[in-house]
């Protein structure tokens, strides 16, 4: 997250394009990842393929599927894939975490964050949990706190956390840290290792089928901090198929303990969305996102609007216009409504051509 993230040279750029129209071909200005990302072409083949092979009386082994996205999401965060939970929602996960603190623990969270982070951490009722600004996170660490959640990006605004403070303020405390990347991961580089825990759904900047989330873990499985795989089934087992009547014997010896028993087709189809996303970089497809980003909140400045402020981000929000989505999609333009406020959310498949057209349509 620190520093300049450098963009693509020329022919990178070329190659980045010529891969990204190969998977994508949207029939609409489809402005809105933030809340389900588009299907790559060889997702959709691979689906269709299992699918088919399962009707046949021939499935296929969707079990590696599942390793081999486990193993894609570890290299895009820089971890082991020892350290990767796989799963089907960040509300499972942050339920997880929430379960290992001590009663009485002050749990420390951003206003108005997504609920699928903070709702698990509320239902601990004899857990303490405190709401600040998104800018205040970092300051607000103390020495009583013992965990942080938060999104590394809003899903209402794109406002981005302070990641670096956040991480600081933390070891500084000795507090534990959960981040949920469900917004961030694919466009924002970000580093696991700074964290204890990192939670994502795939389905929307990593073009994952819906039934695909991950966790992070400490190098130790969360085995200090009291982690314990509530969850676990036979999949959970360090010999699954050994593992499939009474209890569990062997828990895996790496975070698959905290797996939930996978949705097979989703992965099947994750594997392939997470191996484009390695093959374009993570660098690139934020210099492509930003820029788009920047044009439109360029473009609002000319006709009088003034966004969130979130520089840096690739999701914009506008106060006020929530009320045009249904015009825009009417005019073939989709976005979000979010509390009143126009979200837009540029990724890889869009252009500046769908910029200046949901500006077009903003001005008619």
């Amino acid at each position: 997250m620190d520093g300049e993230v450098p963009g693509p040279h020329s022919g990178d750029m070329e190659s980045f394009e010529t891969l990204v129209r190969a998977e994508f071909d949207p029939k609409t200005t489809y402005l809105n990842t933030a809340s389900t990302g588009l299907l790559p072409a060889r997702t959709l083949a691979a689906m269709r393929d299992a699918a088919q092979s399962a009707a046949d009386g021939q499935p296929l082994d969707m079990f590696a599927d599942v390793e081999a996205s486990r193993a894609a999401f570890a290299r895009l965060l820089g971890v082991p894939a020892s350290r990767v939970a796989t799963g089907a929602s960040v509300a499972t996960f942050s339920g997880l975490v929430a379960s290992s603190l001590p009663a009485g623990a002050e749990v420390l969270t951003a206003e108005a964050d997504f609920s699928s982070l903070v709702n698990p951490l509320h239902l601990r009722r004899d857990l303490k949990v405190r709401s600040v600004p998104l800018e205040r996170i970092a300051e607000s660490v103390g020495p009583d706190t013992a965990l942080v959640a938060v999104s590394s990006v809003q899903s209402a605004d794109g406002r981005i956390a302070d990641l670096a403070g956040l991480r600081d303020a933390a070891r500084a405390h000795g507090a534990r840290t959960l981040i949920d990347a469900s917004q961030s991961n694919g466009w924002l580089p970000l580093a696991a290792d700074d964290f204890d825990y990192v939670a994502a759904v795939g389905y929307k900047w990593v073009f994952c089928p819906r039934g695909v989330a991950f966790l992070v873990v400490p190098e130790d499985l969360g085995e200090s901090a009291g982690l314990t795989p509530l969850f676990a089934g036979w999949a959970s087992g360090e010999h699954p198929w050994d593992s499939c009547y009474g209890p569990v014997e062997e828990l895996a010896h790496s975070a698959r303990r905290f797996d939930e028993s996978p949705a097979l087709f989703s992965y099947t189809g994750a594997r392939h969305s997470l191996a484009l996303v390695e093959e374009l970089g993570v660098k690139a497809v934020h210099a492509h996102d930003t820029a788009l980003a920047d044009r439109f909140r360029a473009g609002l400045g000319s006709l009088g609007h003034e966004p969130v402020p979130a520089p840096g981000s690739a999701i914009v929000s506008v106060p006020g216009l929530g009320h045009r989505q249904g015009d825009l999609g009417r005019a073939g333009v989709q976005v979000s409504d979010r509390a009143g406020n126009l979200r837009a959310a540029f990724h890889l498949y869009n252009t500046e051509a769908d910029v200046d057209r949901l500006l077009d349509v903003l001005a008619g």
